[in-house]
């Protein structure tokens, strides 16, 4: 592209990410002093209208980038700031606070995001599956429950409470605890497989408690094994002028509704990617198409574990969105593998 029109389509799409009214060339020429009259900057923007970087809503005379447009500025165009200092220790004085379970991480990380973004902020959390085992203990309950415990790395604790076919009395289930942690401690729960179950049972050495160690195992992998999808403020998208239009907000709120959904498309969007922008049409379900996504992942030690983003209008503020949602994801990556390394000294 030419640089004139670049420097017209970033200032058409400045402008309209600022005050959601389409640009004229009187605007751009009066605002953005870029030394040639309005009537070169129409013809520019023409071109680029015909190029299908620009569209003109209904009879408006000003114009509005398109998803292509938007996704040429993204790539292109878009200069990314840094993160004022102060939002730097807010955010770092967070994320650092002592939690011992990773969903409230979450939780904090992602309400910030929409404090800081004004959008609808998302995240997913990895399933129980993914995470190291540090320590599993089963506690009898009553008769027919038991409660299992289990700390993942880097120390996050989960628990369910389990039904069991057969009585176990308290020294069964400290038998249990303690051959589990000497089978599972440091391998992941999805790991398990017909050796490592043959172990467990010649070690246990006897034939109904590993068919109820198996059981317990089971369960609380069922319980707790799908990546669990988080969102904070999904009404503050609603407060954008975009979403006015009530059959609009409505598809939008039930596409919303489908955590499955959002789990599947954060997915495939982002888990290749540090960062990854998802613009309009490019979102798969159709409640989602006047939206955009920017996500980051996170993880622990360099592998990816999940991911956190925000939510808002394809008008978004695509250099300020992507500026936070990367140093919020970099500070749980930083906080995360701390965590994991000091456990890996402490073992």
């Amino acid at each position: 592209m030419q640089e004139r029109k670049r420097k017209i389509l970033r200032a058409v799409t400045d402008d309209y990410i600022q005050t959601a009214e389409p640009v004229g060339s009187r605007t751009i020429a009066r605002k953005y002093n870029l030394g040639v009259s309005p009537a070169t900057i129409r013809n520019e923007m023409a071109d680029l209208e015909e190029g299908g970087y620009l569209r003109q809503p209904h009879t408006s005379a000003g114009r509005i980038p398109s998803d292509k447009g938007y996704r040429y500025y993204v790539d292109s165009l878009m200069d990314v700031p840094d993160v004022p200092p102060d939002e730097r220790v807010q955010i770092q004085r967070e994320i650092y606070q002592p939690q011992r379970e990773l969903g409230d991480v979450i939780q904090r990380a992602i309400r910030l995001l929409t404090m800081l973004t004004n959008y609808t902020s998302l995240a997913v959390m990895p399933g129980v599956r993914q995470g190291a085992v540090r320590h599993i203990q089963i506690l009898p309950m009553d008769e027919t429950h038991v409660l299992v415990l289990l700390v993942t790395e880097p120390g996050f604790v989960q628990h369910c409470i389990v039904e069991v076919s057969n009585p176990l009395t308290p020294s069964k289930t400290e038998h249990l605890s303690s051959v589990l942690n000497d089978h599972l401690r440091g391998r992941a729960l999805g790991d398990l497989d017909r050796h490592l179950l043959s172990q467990l049972g010649e070690d246990l050495n006897d034939l109904r408690l590993f068919e109820q160690a198996v059981e317990l195992l089971h369960t609380a992998m069922q319980e707790q094994t799908e990546e669990a999808v988080y969102l904070d403020g999904a009404v503050r998208i609603l407060n954008q002028p975009e979403f006015r239009d009530v059959e609009r907000a409505k598809l939008l709120m039930e596409a919303l509704e489908e955590r499955g959904r959002i789990l599947s498309m954060l997915t495939a969007a982002a888990y290749d990617h540090e960062v990854t922008i998802t613009i309009g049409e490019e979102n798969v379900y159709a409640g989602m198409k006047d939206c955009s996504m920017v996500t980051a992942t996170y993880g622990i030690g360099g592998q990816t574990i999940g991911l956190v983003g925000v939510l808002g209008p394809t008008r978004m503020e695509y250099a300020r969105a992507v500026s936070v949602v990367e140093f919020v994801a970099d500070n749980l990556s930083e906080m995360l593998t701390k965590m994991s390394r000091r456990w890996s000294r402490g073992r």
